[in-house]
């Protein structure tokens, strides 16, 4: 049985900004910060299956792959990784990479890597704040500049550059080629939402991501029978023993959370390991959301 305020850990990246907030308080002053990494407070506590983050983009990130689980453990790594994102704030020319424009056979990819055209065979998409993205393992993918993001992912940092706008960083070619979808992405699902207070974003056999909209001084129950995580996107509220704001983030296991929506009520997203379950986040006190 487990509940804590997780630690958050910035690492500073290339293409990341230099004042995360007002998203979050970690690693400000630091220069170029990219990635805040939500980390379990515990010094013995096992590592987790899953990965919450925010990202701050600046600069385009490179173009990349992940691997999926069969191809990571055939090199040595415990699973590949697959993510979600739900966007937090862009820009008004905001946008992301997603597929390519058409399939590609292992040579002609090889090339395109090689030479660079690869940036002209990705599909480009608009984002808003509220967007969600899908992003299967083996998924040819890449975030644009202007994006603050919030990423649940497996574990892993198994990732295969095919392009990085001259940063001189290395690519991995035949890794690549290896584990990639070459071709369009596939459809992506649009979120739905599952009554007061919560909206399904994303689920898979490996985790499901959920936005949550607490009124007011509503109380509801958090059933962590999984890995779960939940970060604070907005308002504030008391969760278990602890008193979260906006950039917080808690980590729960075969536990129970309670939580109580400040003044001005609370956002969030939640992420749990495993299929969508529909008793994870109940209203225990229902005339607050009337």
């Amino acid at each position: 049985m487990t509940i804590e305020q997780a630690i958050a850990h910035s690492l500073s990246k290339p293409w990341g900004v230099a004042d995360p907030r007002p998203w979050s308080r970690a690693g400000r002053g630091d220069n170029t910060i990219g990635e805040i990494w939500y980390e379990r407070s515990g010094l013995a506590a096992a590592a987790p299956a899953l990965l919450l983050k925010l990202l701050f983009t600046n600069q385009p990130l490179s173009i990349q792959v992940h691997p999926g689980d069969a191809y990571a453990r055939s090199i040595g790594l415990p699973n590949g990784k697959t993510e979600a994102w739900y966007v937090l704030s862009a820009a008004s020319e905001a946008k992301v990479a997603l597929g390519l424009k058409r399939h590609l056979t292992p040579q002609e990819m090889r090339q395109a890597v090689e030479d660079g055209s690869i940036s002209d065979l990705v599909v480009w998409q608009g984002v808003w704040a509220g967007d969600t993205v899908f992003v299967p393992a083996g998924t040819i993918h890449a975030i644009g500049a202007g994006l603050v993001i919030a990423e649940i992912q497996q574990r892993s940092d198994a990732t295969f550059r095919l392009f990085d706008h001259g940063r001189g960083r290395a690519l991995h070619i035949d890794n690549a080629i290896a584990v990639a979808d070459a071709g369009p992405a596939g459809i992506q699902v649009a979120p739905s939402r599952l009554g007061p207070g919560r909206v399904l974003l994303a689920s898979n056999a490996l985790f499901t991501f959920e936005k949550m909209d607490l009124a007011p001084k509503s109380a509801w129950c958090l059933e962590a029978k999984q890995e779960t995580w939940a970060l604070i996107i907005g308002g504030g509220a008391r969760a278990g023993s602890f008193n979260v704001a906006m950039g917080d983030a808690i980590f729960a296991q075969s536990d129970r959370v309670d939580i109580r929506a400040g003044v001005v009520g609370l956002s969030g997203l939640l992420a749990y390991a495993g299929r969508f379950d529909p008793e994870v986040l109940q209203c225990v006190d229902k005339e607050t959301i009337q």
